[in-house]
């Protein structure tokens, strides 16, 4: 290691480590290599959580505490365990109960799938996948605040949540600051959020509308309060994460 590295903080080592182990540099030339970055970037949350956590926030504790947790959650043979996969590794098989989470805009859809062509329906031809899996039992969730790169992010509900149909749902329904239903599903091809893309001060902008800012680039609103001059949005920036905006003086403009 580097002189001086010791004295990062220890999300900071890691990141530091795959970017000067050429790791995210391999990765990032690969066909496939989308999946095996994301798993890099979860190791730099994975070492957030940990200095939020532990008293020695060290990279020798870090590595010392993510051995001891591999081997804890490990099952044994013939034991009963929670299988965890990836919707393309489960393809033909079916299990009585599927747990299907990150159903979250630029994650399930992926961001990526914006950019290539006919990307958005391969997206949705694995989401038909996911659902499918399940025989009797299907829980679909989504995180109102997600961990990703090491920085909190907020996003909105996957597009996909909204064409399920509404027979074949089930809701458990909870107040939450973006007025996101959570819910489940008693059936093998169901659940879904309710919407309520509430409008905010100026009666302009709504929760979950895309708009752009002369400096803070492209984003969507995610939170507001206030009235009057006081009146502020909440916006999740795609490049700079979430800020607070007074809209008298923001000059947002409507994607």
């Amino acid at each position: 290691m580097r002189e001086g590295w010791d004295a990062l903080p220890l999300p900071q080592i890691v990141e530091q480590m795959l970017t000067q182990s050429g790791l995210i540099a391999h990765y990032s030339k690969e066909r496939e290599g989308a999946d095996r970055l994301e798993n890099l970037n979860e190791l730099i949350n994975a070492a957030t959580s940990f200095v939020h956590e532990a008293e020695d926030d060290s990279l020798a504790a870090f590595l010392a505490h993510a051995a001891l947790e591999a081997g804890d959650h490990q099952a044994a043979g013939g034991q009963d365990a929670l299988q965890l996969m990836t919707v393309h590794a489960s393809k033909g098989l079916e299990f009585h109960a599927v747990f299907l989470s990150g159903l979250e805009e630029g994650l399930f859809p992926h961001e990526n799938s914006m950019n290539e062509a006919d990307g958005l329906e391969e997206e949705r031809r694995l989401m038909y996948v996911a659902i499918t899996r399940a025989r009797r039992h299907l829980f679909l969730s989504l995180a109102q605040r997600r961990m990703l790169h090491g920085q909190t992010r907020y996003n909105i509900p996957s597009r996909f949540l909204n064409e399920i149909p509404e027979h074949c749902l089930k809701w458990l329904r909870s107040e939450s600051q973006l007025n996101i239903n959570p819910y489940q599903s008693e059936t093998s091809a169901s659940q879904k959020t309710s919407f309520n893309y509430q409008s905010a001060p100026s009666g302009k902008w709504r929760i979950g509308q895309n708009v752009e800012h002369a400096k803070f680039g492209s984003g969507v609103i995610v939170n507001y309060e206030g009235s009057g001059s006081d009146a502020r949005v909440q916006v999740n920036f795609n490049r700079v994460g979430t800020k607070w905006l007074l809209l008298e003086y923001a000059k947002l403009a409507a994607v």
